[in-house]
């Protein structure tokens, strides 16, 4: 066999190994693995990625960077466009808070992502919750021990870690971060209170206090609850749930298009809270 005829004949032997070997993979299921320009804009949101270190007491390293897909950057681009910031008077300082509307795009928005449907909450919950911690002016707090309080939500820079939050001060990524946080609260809650005898308007009411407890409280401090008790914990966190259901319902006002009556009563008790944050 001459030269040019071997060469061919090895060529066409590599080309039947090579389809052969595509057929087998085929015939496994083998797909190509999709770009991560070909993701949808809501795939694997950082959320997502954030709830199994808040579902666990083990500290987990935060995301990097560039494990954040790029459509859920755009994602939280688009709404930091659309908050509108207005003054607002605390004590002797004038500070910014998103307006009304701003405030509840961001909690529809983030209770959307986070599912909190799937564990009887709603967006109602997150404007609360945020109320309770800051009444919406983002700002730096401090715990019984010092530990600082960062942003919006008031995440301690260890939680915030474990949660994978990149920038605290930022109130579009805390605030959707916070919603996941709560759901995992919520589903701490259900379990303590599931072998309680509720109907179902004190399970519902009970759960939300097992939110505020979880996201108040270090996981000591929480473990003392047991669904029944919550007049027995630290006055701060009554005051967090306190506060969590004066935002809901300030929440639900808006949304029905109204001024909320009691907002600067709510204000004047969430400023109490704040300034002397529980330890968490």
């Amino acid at each position: 066999m001459g030269a040019l005829s071997k060469l061919a004949f090895a060529g066409a032997c590599l080309t039947v190994v090579a389809l052969e070997g595509l057929a087998v993979a085929g015939w496994q299921g083998w797909r190509p693995a999709p770009s991560a320009a070909a993701s949808p804009a809501n795939e694997v949101p950082l959320a997502v990625a954030a709830l199994a270190p808040a579902l666990s007491d083990a500290p987990a390293a935060p995301a990097p960077l560039a494990a954040v897909p790029q459509p859920r950057e755009q994602y939280y681009a688009e709404l930091r466009h659309r908050i509108h910031w207005v003054p607002t008077r605390m004590g002797d300082e004038t500070l910014a808070t998103p307006d009304a509307p701003s405030r509840m795009l961001l909690v529809k928005s983030a209770a959307q992502q986070a599912g909190l449907e799937d564990v009887g909450l709603g967006f109602k919950d997150v404007y609360g919750l945020i109320s309770a911690e800051t009444s919406w002016i983002p700002r730096t707090g401090a715990s019984k021990d010092g530990t600082p309080n960062l942003g919006i939500a008031q995440f301690e820079p260890a939680t915030a870690r474990s949660l994978g939050v990149r920038n605290p001060d930022d109130p579009v990524e805390s605030v959707h971060i916070a919603a996941l946080h709560m759901k995992a609260a919520a589903l701490w809650s259900q379990e303590r209170i599931a072998g309680l005898k509720l109907d179902a308007a004190e399970r519902a009411q009970r759960l939300r206090e097992g939110v505020s407890i979880y996201y108040n409280l270090s996981s000591r401090g929480r473990s003392a609850w047991n669904g029944s008790n919550t007049r027995k914990l630290p006055r701060e966190t009554q005051l967090h749930i306190y506060n969590s259901r004066l935002g809901a319902r300030e929440a639900d006002q808006l949304e029905a298009g109204l001024r909320p009556s009691d907002e600067r009563s709510r204000e004047t008790t969430a400023m109490m809270l704040t300034a002397s944050n529980s330890l968490r």
